[in-house]
């Protein structure tokens, strides 16, 4: 586990415009809200502070009476509360003590969770791209080897740097650490103190984490309520919860002597197995081949080029605002002449755009539009959603339609390892008719081609340049609303004959080259 931890230290993901994914888990950025990014130099500065001083451990030094005290009311789960080390850092329990008594966590989310890591909050905006803190823009929070990363440490998410702490942060859950871990870790450059090695050893954490995040406070009761949040669904891409896990508030008091619970095991009425248990998905029903009824509004879209349409069967009951919205476009001709902006083969086609470049384009609505997401709508092969700049609040008129790959059960597996969270029926539409899974959660589902699949896969072929954008115009000629009278329904792509023939040409002249290929080696 570990030596996939540790590697996602050095992973620099390159963001796309609407979609990006990273495996590594080691960052705790307040920049980017799909990424983890924390670079070489952090390396070079946990060494740096953490050889200084074989000095004590502070976290689990308990408060005096009257000492402040911060008390956090999660929705749904319970209150956790934190003592606070401003003899360690002063700038940062200062932050946090005046955002806390003006109300400014009230109402906000935790927007990212990872099992066995952290869960992270603070941001307005919600998407890890917000905050900022009391005095305005950011601060510096600077590090203290005497505050380490165990569970239940209370830490400031930065963007490169404790320079960039704002108002976000994070609690720390983390796994267990053995000599062995420590050993890996010191491969890669880590030096702990003997000190921090020995608490690691008997509780956990996050030790990569140490010298690059400021850490300035420490549950002394409630850490079962972290780590039953830790256990939600969470989209696997950007790690936001699937369902909103709200900070009902944030107060400031003082300990008056209550019960001090430090370790997980001081807590004999959790049990991981059943909160795991209790954050599973519902195994509910995919709706996306649901084939439209005699009457039902369907879009039929048509490429210059290209032979037949592309027809759309819609969803208002999941996307209520956004099917509106893209029929009210359509009706008023928006998308007529427009492009296909963005092509990216075994993902998706993306237009939309009345800029062409990935930049523009609105909803029907003056102030846009959430329609959130929906578990029945998943990003199987055919299915048309919002393209966002973030979260689903930023839809617009922008859409893409799925191609993707099919998945085998190695695979599903390999990505339940990666942290996605199928459900048995969303594996089985992934591994029979395939798309885009990681997607899931992120974006708005609002429809699914029901004919004319065969011409999206022949789109997703075209030649791209290096931003991806078709070097000659996929050019939508028109998109027209219209009632369904029965036509055909085909799903899957291997409906489509001509589809199947030219797969197996390209199979067989693939093999061919290979052959070849491998002959003049």
């Amino acid at each position: 586990m570990f030596r996939k931890i540790l590697a996602g230290v050095f992973c620099t993901t390159l963001v796309f415009s609407a979609f990006a994914s990273c495996s590594g888990k080691a960052g705790v950025s307040s920049s980017e809200s799909t990424t983890d990014t924390t670079s070489a130099s952090a390396t070079e500065t946990t060494t740096e502070a953490l050889t200084a001083e074989n000095v004590d451990i502070a976290n689990f030094t308990a408060p005096q009476k009257g000492d402040t005290i911060i008390t956090m009311k999660i929705k749904d789960y319970g209150e956790v509360k934190f003592r606070l080390f401003p003899e360690y850092a002063d700038k940062g329990v200062e932050n946090f003590v005046e955002l806390a008594k003006k109300g400014y966590y009230d109402g906000l989310k935790f927007h990212r969770v990872i099992r066995d890591f952290m869960i992270q909050g603070g941001d307005p905006e919600g998407t890890g791209m917000g905050g900022e803190s009391v005095w305005g823009g950011k601060f510096d929070g600077g590090t203290d080897p005497h505050l380490i990363h165990v569970p239940g440490a209370l830490v400031y998410a930065n963007s490169g740097s404790t320079s960039t702490d704002g108002s976000q942060f994070y609690v720390v859950t983390g796994s267990a650490i053995t000599d062995d871990d420590l050993d890996y870790f010191s491969q890669g450059g880590y030096v702990f103190s003997d000190k921090a090695k020995a608490v690691y050893k008997k509780v956990g954490g996050t030790p990569w984490l140490d010298g690059s995040y400021t850490v300035f406070g420490q549950v002394i009761d409630g850490l079962d309520v972290i780590f039953k949040v830790q256990y939600v669904a969470v989209n696997a891409a950007s790690s936001m919860p699937l369902e909103d896990v709200i900070i009902e508030s944030v107060t400031v008091g003082e300990y008056n002597g209550e019960e001090i619970r430090w370790y997980i095991d001081d807590y004999k009425d959790f049990d991981i197995e059943e909160a795991k248990k209790a954050s599973e998905k519902e195994n509910v029903t995919i709706a996306n081949y649901t084939a439209p009824k005699e009457g039902e509004k369907i879009v039929s879209m048509k490429l210059k080029g290209y032979d037949g349409e592309i027809k759309i069967k819609l969803f208002p009951e999941y996307a209520e605002k956004g099917v509106p919205s893209f029929l009210e476009h359509a009706e008023k001709g928006y998308y007529d002449g427009l492009t296909f902006h963005r092509v990216i083969k075994d993902f998706m086609i993306q237009g939309g755009d009345p800029k062409g470049d990935g930049t523009g384009g609105e909803s029907i609505y003056e102030k846009g539009f959430d329609d959130g997401t929906n578990s029945h709508l998943i990003h199987a092969a055919g299915a048309v959603a919002y393209a966002n700049s973030g979260s689903t609040a930023s839809s617009g008129s922008q859409f893409y339609i799925v191609t993707g790959d099919v998945y085998n059960t190695e695979e599903i597996s390999n990505l339940e390892e990666q942290g996605y969270d199928f459900t048995d029926n969303e594996a089985e539409v992934y591994s029979t008719n395939g798309g885009t899974p990681w997607l899931d959660g992120s974006y708005t589902i609002f429809g699914q081609v029901f004919d004319g699949l065969d011409i999206v896969f022949d789109v997703q072929n075209v030649e791209t340049d290096t931003n991806d954008k078709p070097v000659k115009d996929v050019t939508i000629e028109y998109v027209k609303v219209s009632e369904y009278k029965g036509e055909a329904v085909r799903f899957n792509i291997s409906d489509y004959d001509k589809i199947k023939a030219n797969t197996q040409t390209a199979t067989e002249a693939s093999t061919e080259t290979t052959a070849e290929t491998t002959t003049n080696e």
